[in-house]
């Protein structure tokens, strides 16, 4: 067990020589880790719910607010139609994430606005015909 600190001794006097002698026993070699960066590197800003924020990225999980996460997925979406080997694919995956978009805009918002509105499924389907062309698999 730590000892007490004795009185008339200053804390951070008291501190150092305590782990001064740690160092001296030894306590301090061959910890695991050692000679590693922190873990959250080069962020120097105090964060104190990183341990949060850590459990969320091993989990997968997300905070976002509901507009938000719509937003992302309806980005995604737009870019996986445009990937999209075929038609009917493309317009699936458009028809789908629009009835999210026109589910979302006729709520109330729950956090900051969408700012999307429903993609038009044939100009859509017009760009990807346009980047199958261009990439010479038509």
């Amino acid at each position: 067990m730590t000892e007490r600190k004795p009185p008339g001794v200053r804390f951070d006097t008291w501190v150092d020589r305590q782990i001064r002698e740690a160092e001296e026993r030894g306590d301090f070699s061959g910890l695991p880790g050692a000679g590693k960066p922190l873990p959250g590197g080069d962020d120097t800003s105090y964060d104190e719910f990183w341990w949060i924020r850590q459990k969320m990225a091993r989990e997968g999980l997300s905070v976002l607010p509901p507009a938000l996460a719509l937003r992302k997925e309806a980005e995604d979406a737009l870019t996986a139609a445009l990937a999209a080997p075929s038609e009917r694919i493309v317009r699936k995956t458009v028809e789908d994430v629009n009835v999210k978009i026109r589910a979302m805009m006729y709520r109330p918002p729950p956090g900051p606005p969408l700012g999307k509105k429903p993609y038009d499924v044939e100009e859509v389907v017009r760009q990807w015909r346009e980047g199958r062309a261009a990439a010479g698999s038509v």
